[in-house]
């Protein structure tokens, strides 16, 4: 029954997208869909952020091939940059962390799938933890945040609980193992 009752509480309380964008020193965008991608570069190229971080790009995607497929502009060119080392959330925080330590960034938003926010939120602050994380969700599919089935949200929700429970541990969670790939947008 407790696990059931936090199901649904998982599932009710994912975060909304904020009204305002406060004022960050970069941006810091989840590959896994292309709304992702295309509201974070949205926000970077109407002036939020001085960078922008792309985590987890497959290796045979180039930033001319990305910027096309996101209609990136100007501040695209200059000031976004593509991670490839990140195969899960976990490594995408890895990413994240070394690219905030090497601006000295202090505030970033996180753009990702509004039922992924929670459980990157705790691998983010697990990593960064002196770091301001603004969460900036996004609707994958359409829905109030709810993935295409109840299949993957419920997923989503075990992972968000095995992570919390190894961070609390002081254990590195490594729990998806999955890299986009190079053509198609809805996987970048």
């Amino acid at each position: 029954m407790a696990y059931a009752g936090g199901f649904i509480l998982f599932a009710a309380n994912l975060p909304q997208t904020p009204k305002h964008v406060p004022d960050v020193d970069g941006i810091v965008a989840l590959t896994g869909g292309g709304l992702r991608l295309d509201a974070a570069v949205t926000l970077f190229e109407r002036g939020a952020g001085e960078r922008l971080l792309i985590s987890g790009v497959n290796t045979q995607t180039t930033k001319t091939d990305l910027k096309r497929i996101v209609h990136g502009r100007r501040r695209f060119d200059c000031c976004a940059d593509l991670g490839y080392a990140a195969e899960n959330t976990f490594g995408n925080a890895k990413e994240a962390a070394a690219w905030t330590r090497f601006h000295r960034y202090r505030r970033i938003i996180l753009v990702t799938s509004r039922y992924h926010m929670p459980r990157s939120l705790l691998e983010f602050h697990d990593v960064m933890p002196d770091v301001k994380v603004v969460p900036y969700p996004v609707d994958t599919d359409g829905r109030r945040g709810f993935p295409r089935n109840l299949k993957a949200l419920h997923s989503e929700y075990w992972k968000f609980l095995a992570v919390r429970i190894m961070t609390s541990a002081g254990l590195e969670p490594d729990l998806d193992r999955t890299k986009p790939l190079a053509d198609s947008h809805a996987a970048l």
